[in-house]
């Protein structure tokens, strides 16, 4: 008892001291509070701590640490800057209203979730507020108009919804407003005209509608305006051409109509005018000559009509002039030719025609050219290259004519080359040597002669080669072709090729080999075991002879291999049918003899992949006794002659087909067939036939569903779609379906061929009898973990495989479990992968991104459709793991703490049991999660994805 009287004292000093202190020292209190409501997962406020002892300086704790900024005295927290800390949770405001000298609050590029507190509006000194790529959500609070001094407002990426705070329009001070990337609707604020001192303006991505106030046109003081990728009404105001300071507009995919005003042409401040995808109609006004600043034009993926306006050639500071997808003709002016600073010139997709301006390149430094799907004529450029930095020259799809210019072979800056569809002609005068970063090439579909260059292997970087359909090239396949390191798709179809198939000595990247119908000879080399990546090789009608080398059946990725109509004898490699890759064996009309080997994937490739080898024998075909006996010598003699006279009559329609497999324009009923690998090659006529009961190829059958089922003639059962298009979107439609026909995987449904006419087309898909249904149905019951794990692996490897091996990726775009079926080992196969994403480009504007878009060779708004599928891919994860329990639950998962959703997960599996499946389910789980955050580009990517599914488990 003595001793605590004789502390007392003490503790009470103590505890006066220690109150003072805090008492002193309330930003250090508050910022302790706001640290307690943070999730720090990365201890990025290790340093928030109050040191024991007291504070004689009088100075703030907190001015020592991280992201905390005071005045000189340290006695006043003026800044804070909590910016890409990882930080997450949910913010009260309570601590707010201490830090009423607080001039600077970022909080940008972390987690938190949750409504932004109201209590931020009462740091009433602030002048800069950064918020942005978090994950505010809800209404956004009323009372910022107390932020009288607020000169940045960045609120960019986050999840805010209902509308646009009006009462924004009242700081006068305001010069940044950034309220892009959420889920706000209704439409803007007339108010937001009324802006005294704003200079930058951004409402873009979000889900504004409605129709432009034209009081945006009385912002004085704007000079970067970005408001796209909303969904408006109606047209774009001609009041935005009295905002004289506007050096940037962005109002691209906004769903705007009408024609666009000619009062811009008074917007002589103007740098960058992007008003891509939109449905804006009528001509370019030849006004914006008047603009002489402009240095990006892009005004594609409209219904604008006319020529390019003559007086562009005014435009000397042009660097982009994007007017691809819409609907315009004549000629390309002379005077484009001549502006000096072009780099980047996108018109595919057009009605030109005419001649491309002789001097083009020759004055500028021209980087991307694109002009395929027009109807130019006459030569390319002879000068085009002179700027010695052009990456892109893309020309397929019109009507050039003469040699390939030879001073291509000089621009050694070229990495791809598209000139397909097209009638060049003579030599290919291009110096491989001189390339050294070429790294695609596509001559098909000319008049090209002399045979491919020998110097192809001096092309270090080049991936891709396709000369086919060139049937007076002639010529050898180059010896030393497949040494090329990266080289992945050789294609060199219907060139009239002879000589033999060059050793495979280094092949380590190839996997496609197209070299039907040519005229080679000798034998298969059996070296192809070099090529260990190689997934896809079609050898079919040439003059190849011996065996079908035992080599094949060691390729790891093999999945396609067609021997059709040649000269090989022998049997068929039993170990073949070990190989888990083969989706496709072709050896008909040849001299195979024996036993077809007893496998299940012999079997599963049906009778067409072994008609017309007269010794061969064996399921599917007959059986071997019963047909050897009742045919007998002479009764074989027969048959032999039967089939070498339907082999030339299969020939003769091989060649018919070739002829028009390839887009033309005929009258609007004409039909055309295209098969891909795996479907016998017959006539439209034939597939309209099995479908629908006219047998006039004029008619339109139109099956009771867009999906039914049909038996070709040859006897194969195929499920079919129907798809229609405009006359203008056929070709685009039909370059996507085969790119679709050549992705074979063993984890996707086969697309074996369509036929179409200018208008409609029909899609044949391997049928599936599904003993196990789809995964909508399996989900709900219940499964072993292992199978759960391998049908994880097994979307993903073939999504991957659409999104990492086709080039350019094809997005499944509509990945969802109904969507994923089983064969009878419980191997998921993706269906109707790249059927939506045809449906856009068949009926709508083609998919395009802004301003910094490529070429017309693909739709590079595909980055959005890939990270979509992932989005995708991850809720079906969640699917699986939970038993159905969560479906479509990629939004609302990741609020949820990540312990408990463990928990959970494991409780549906029965986890408890097995450390090594706990693991694999928290990896699992982790994915899913990855996939579905809200930021696109924090997603990983497929290849990525395969990654982590692969690696050792502890």
């Amino acid at each position: 008892m003595e001793i605590f009287h004789f502390l007392y004292p003490i503790i009470l000093v103590v505890m006066v001291l220690t109150a003072e202190v805090l008492a002193a020292d309330p930003y250090s209190e508050a910022l302790l509070s706001l640290k307690s409501e943070l999730v720090d997962d990365d201890n990025s406020l290790g340093d928030w701590s109050v040191p024991n002892g007291g504070n004689p300086s009088g100075r703030v704790y907190a001015c020592s640490w991280s992201g905390v900024k005071c005045n000189k005295n340290s006695t006043i927290v003026i800044g804070l800057d909590l910016s890409v800390k990882n930080l997450g949770g949910f913010l009260s405001g309570k601590q707010f209203s201490v830090f009423t000298e607080l001039v600077d609050l970022n909080l940008s590029q972390n987690s938190i979730s949750g409504r932004l507190p109201a209590g931020i509006f009462n740091l009433t000194n602030l002048r800069s507020l950064d918020i942005s790529k978090n994950n505010f959500s809800g209404d956004f609070p009323s009372g910022i108009f107390s932020l009288q001094n607020l000169v940045v407002f960045d609120a960019f990426s986050n999840s805010f919804s209902g509308s646009l705070p009006v009462e924004v329009s009242q700081l006068e001070h305001l010069k940044v407003l950034n309220l892009a990337g959420s889920y706000i609707a209704g439409s803007i604020p007339p108010e937001y005209g009324t802006f005294k001192s704003l200079e930058f303006l951004h409402l873009a991505g979000n889900f504004l509608g409605g129709n432009l106030p034209p009081e945006l046109g009385k912002l004085k003081t704007v000079t970067h305006m970005e408001i796209g990728y909303n969904s408006y009404q109606g047209s774009i105001p001609w009041q935005f051409g009295n905002m004289s300071e506007l050096q940037y507009l962005d109002i691209a995919g906004a769903n705007l109509s009408g024609s666009i005003p000619k009062q811009l042409s008074n917007l002589t401040q103007l740098q960058s005018l992007f008003l891509f995808r939109n449905q804006l109609t009528g001509l370019i006004p030849w006004e914006f000559s008047t603009i002489l600043p402009l240095t990006d034009l892009d005004l594609s993926d409209n219904q604008i009509s006319g020529p390019i306006p003559e007086s562009f050639a005014k435009l000397k500071s042009l660097r982009l002039l994007s007017l691809m997808c819409n609907s315009m003709n004549g000629t390309v002016p002379g005077g484009i030719a001549q502006l000096p600073s072009l780099e980047t010139l996108l018109l595919w997709s057009n009605f030109f025609s005419g001649s491309l301006p002789e001097t083009l390149g020759r004055n500028s430094k021209l980087e991307l050219v694109d002009v395929s799907t027009n109807n130019f004529a006459g030569n390319i450029p002879p000068d085009i290259c002179d700027g010695g930095v052009l990456s892109k020259l893309i020309l397929f799809s019109n009507n050039f004519t003469g040699s390939l210019s030879p001073s291509l072979s000089n621009c050694s800056s070229l990495v791809r080359l598209r000139a397909e569809d097209n009638s060049f002609s003579g030599e290919i005068p291009i110096s491989f040597s001189r390339l050294p970063d070429i790294t695609y090439i596509d001559l098909s579909r000319n008049k090209f002669t002399g045979g491919i260059p020998t110097d192809i292997h001096q092309a270090s970087k080049l991936q891709y080669f396709n000369i086919s359909n060139n049937p007076g090239l002639g010529g050898m396949i180059p010896s030393e072709t497949w040494s090329l390191p990266l080289l992945q798709n050789f294609s060199a179809s219907s060139c009239n090729i002879s000589g033999n198939i060059p050793s495979f000595q280094l092949c380590k990247s190839l996997a496609f080999i197209e070299v039907h119908t040519n005229n080679l000879s000798g034998t298969i080399p059996t070296t192809v075991s070099n090529c260990q990546s190689l997934e896809n090789m079609d050898l079919a009608n040439n003059k190849i002879t011996g065996h079908i080398p035992d080599e094949l059946a060691s390729l790891p990725e093999l999945g396609v291999l067609d021997l059709s109509c040649n000269n090989l004898s022998g049997q068929i490699p039993a170990k073949l049918g070990d190989s888990s890759s083969l989706l496709l064996l072709n050896v008909s009309f040849n001299d195979i003899s024996g036993s077809i080997p007893s496998e299940k994937v012999f079997r599963s490739m049906g009778s067409s992949a072994y008609v017309g080898n007269p010794k061969l024998c064996g399921e599917p075909l007959q059986p071997c006794s019963a047909s050897m006996a009742m045919l007998g010598s002479k009764g074989i003699g027969k048959l032999i002659l039967v089939l070498l006279l339907c082999a030339v009559v299969v020939g003769f329609v091989v060649a018919s087909i070739l002829g028009i497999r390839y887009f033309r324009r005929g009258n609007i009923g004409q039909w055309n067939m295209v098969s891909f690998n795996g479907l016998p090659r017959f006539t439209a006529n034939d597939v309209l036939r099995s479908f629908s009961s006219t047998k006039s190829m004029e008619a339109l059958p139109s099956p009771s569903t867009s999906v039914c089922k049909a038996e070709l003639p040859t006897g194969i059962t195929v499920s079919v779609k129907k798809i229609e298009w405009g006359t203008k979107r056929m070709r685009i439609a039909t370059e996507l379906i085969t790119r679709m026909g050549n992705a074979r995987h063993k984890n996707l449904v086969r697309l074996l061929g369509f036929c179409y006419n200018k208008h409609l087309g029909y899609l044949l898909y391997d049928y599936l009898p599904l003993p196990n249904g789809n995964l909508a149905e399996k989900t709900r019951m219940r499964m072993d973990w292992p199978i759960k794990y391998k049908i994880v692996n097994g979307i993903a490897r073939g999504l991957s495989f659409l999104h990492d091996d086709c080039y350019p990726a094809i997005p499944h775009g509509d990945l969802k479990s109904s969507n994923i079926v089983f064969d009878e080992n419980m191997e998921p196969h993706l269906a109707e992968f790249g059927f939506k994403y045809l449906i856009q480009l068949a009926k709508g504007p083609s998919p395009t991104t802004n301003s910094g878009r490529e070429t017309g060779e693909f739709n590079n708004d595909l980055k959005k459709e890939l990270y979509m599928d992932i989005f995708s891919f991850g809720e079906v994860i969640l699917e699986i793991l939970t038993n159905g329990r969560l479906t479509n639950a990629g939004d609302s998962i990741q609020s949820k703490p990540r312990e408990v959703l463990l928990r959970e997960i494991e409780d549906d599996n029965e986890a408890s049991s097995t450390g090594s499946m706990q693991e694999e389910i928290k990896l699992v789980l982790e994915i899913a999660l990855l996939c579905t955050t809200s930021r696109p580009l924090e997603r990983p990517s497929m290849e990525d994805i395969l990654k982590l599914l692969s690696q050792p488990k502890s």
